[in-house]
């Protein structure tokens, strides 16, 4: 490895009544070193063919609780899954504890739930998560996609396009090649 300068890697946030969600995007990162502190999140990373090295320190803007937030490593990011205090429930206005824009930072609009959506959805997610909802099972639909497969908790409302299904709208027998030719042959 190199005396490269460490490069700041892309990161959205999300959150919930009850969570934060931060994903590191960084692509085949094998070893990250990722440090969940409760007022901060510090990452650093070797990661793609190049074996770029990645730092960031993120000042959160309220307490976490370290103990109970979740890490998933997976091949394009890193997941994290960080967990309020139960007295804290209060929606984050920003995820740096600074007013600030940066150029690294952006909201992921896919997990983002409004604070008012978020009352309806702690009701939902306990009976479609057929449990109570907690961090474990938010964590694992995210690895999984949550997409309706044979272990997940999520049913399957909508249909899965990638199995082909016996119910086909073309029942109809395709003509041979050798039809069509003979078919125009005549019209001529």
């Amino acid at each position: 490895m190199t005396n490269q300068q460490a490069l700041i890697p892309p990161v959205i946030w999300a959150q919930r009544n009850t969570v934060v969600f931060v994903t590191i995007c960084v692509e085949d990162c094998k070893t990250p070193n990722i440090k969940i502190e409760p007022e901060q999140i510090v990452f650093h990373g070797v990661a793609g063919l190049q074996q770029k090295v990645y730092e960031l320190t993120i000042p959160l803007y309220a307490a976490v609780e370290p103990e109970n937030s979740k890490t998933s490593i997976g091949g394009r990011y890193i997941e994290i899954v960080l967990q309020k205090p139960p007295s804290d429930t209060k929606y984050w206005p920003y995820l740096t504890k600074e007013k600030k824009k940066y150029h690294w930072l952006k909201v992921d609009f896919k997990k983002w739930k409004d604070e008012d959506d978020s009352e309806d959805e702690s009701a939902a997610a306990g009976s479609v998560l057929g449990g109570d909802g907690n961090i474990d099972d938010m964590l694992s639909l995210m690895e999984g996609g949550g997409g309706g497969s044979t272990g997940s908790k999520i049913p399957n409302f909508g249909r899965d396009y990638n199995v082909p299904s016996d119910e086909d709208s073309d029942d109809e027998e395709m003509p041979d090649l050798d039809d069509i030719e003979s078919d125009t042959a005549v019209n001529d």
